[in-house]
């Protein structure tokens, strides 16, 4: 028997401070913040879901596009990349770096997510904008993921989805002061055999 996801209205739990110096945003502050932008949403409460394949195990009726979230850190100094793909899509860390001008990088650590995103691994999300910093997080969206017709993310936790409109995602990252891109990603490098 699985336990019930807790209750969207629970306060972030303490942590080490967030980059941009205020506290984490909770669920709950987050679709308050899409309501007062008027950015129509729905959100399904489920069991956590930490990978693709959870996701596309129990997503249930949620038609749209599905994304894969990764967080990456430059080894050169600048902004880190969030880079939201369609969730078959299949990318070289390595290429995707590349196609946005970012020679070397790597994955972000636990610890610099939650400084500059507020979420966990397993809850990364666009919606973790609110959190960063305008300028600190470069944030660039897939192209064929904002074709779909609605978009599903977690809303900061991994035990529910939020779906809106693609315009309404980016209303919002630019409500916040940031600079969404769209990115044609790069095929998969193929391996030599």
């Amino acid at each position: 028997m699985t336990a019930a996801p807790p209750p969207l209205t629970e306060a972030t739990e303490a942590e080490a401070p967030l980059a941009s110096g205020r506290p984490a945003a909770t669920p709950a502050q987050l679709l308050a913040r899409l309501e007062e932008l008027g950015i129509e949403q729905e959100t399904v409460e489920h069991p956590p879901l930490f990978t693709v394949a959870d996701s596309k195990a129990l997503r249930g009726q949620l038609p749209g596009g599905h994304a894969k979230n990764l967080f990456l850190k430059p080894k050169q100094p600048g902004p880190y990349l969030l880079a939201v793909l369609e969730e078959d899509r299949q990318v070289s860390i390595n290429a995707l770096l590349r196609a946005v001008g970012i020679p070397r990088g790597r994955f972000a650590s636990a610890e610099e997510l939650w400084a500059e995103l507020g979420v966990r691994p397993g809850s990364v999300t666009p919606f973790g904008m609110v959190n960063a910093a305008p300028g600190r997080v470069r944030i660039v969206i897939d192209r064929a993921l904002m074709e779909s017709g609605r978009v599903h993310f977690h809303p900061l936790v991994n035990t529910a989805t939020t779906g809106l409109a693609p315009a309404g995602l980016w209303r919002f990252l630019e409500a916040l002061g940031h600079a969404p891109e769209l990115l044609d990603p790069p095929a998969a490098e193929s391996v030599p055999e």
